[in-house]
C-alpha cells in the first residue's frame, strides 16, 4: 500500500508504503501527487518512507517506480528514503549515483531528521 502522506510543503511530495505495494497502486495514488506538484513547481522533493511491515513489491511495480524516477530526473531536487528495509538501502546506495540530485537514506529512527531535510532550504 502506499499513502500519501500529508504536513508537508507543496514542493515536497511524501508517501509511506506499507505491506505489499503494487503498480496499481503507483498509478492511482503516487502518479497523480507527483504531477500535481510539478504543474505548481519546476524542482519537487521527495520523501520515501518504507515502513517496518512493507513485504514486497510486485515486478509492475517497480517498473513504474523506474519510469517515474527517469521520467522527471530533471525535477527532483532532493530525496529523503526512510527505511530499515537493508535491500532498499542496499539498493539505493548501490543506484544513487543515477539521481541527478542530493539523495540520502535515513534509518526509521530518524524520520524527524529526514523530514527536516528534505524540508529545509
Amino acid at each position: 500500500m502506499i499513502e500519501d502522506l500529508q504536513g508537508f510543503p507543496d514542493d515536497v511530495v511524501a508517501f509511506a508504503c506499507r505491506g505489499h505495494v503494487t503498480a496499481h497502486e503507483y498509478q492511482a495514488v503516487l502518479m497523480p501527487r507527483v504531477e500535481q506538484a510539478l504543474q505548481q513547481h519546476d524542482k519537487v522533493r521527495v520523501y520515501y518512507q518504507v515502513d517496518d511491515d512493507f513485504t514486497g513489491i510486485e515486478p509492475g511495480a517497480v517498473w513504474e517506480d523506474i519510469k517515474v524516477g527517469m521520467q522527471h530526473r530533471r525535477h527532483w531536487d532532493r530525496i529523503a528514503v526512510v527505511t530499515d528495509v537493508d535491500w532498499i538501502r542496499n539498493t539505493m546506495r548501490a543506484f544513487g549515483f543515477l539521481m541527478p540530485c542530493e539523495m540520502r537514506i535515513f534509518p526509521t529512527t530518524e524520520r524527524a531528521r529526514a523530514r527536516d531535510w528534505i524540508t529545509s532550504r
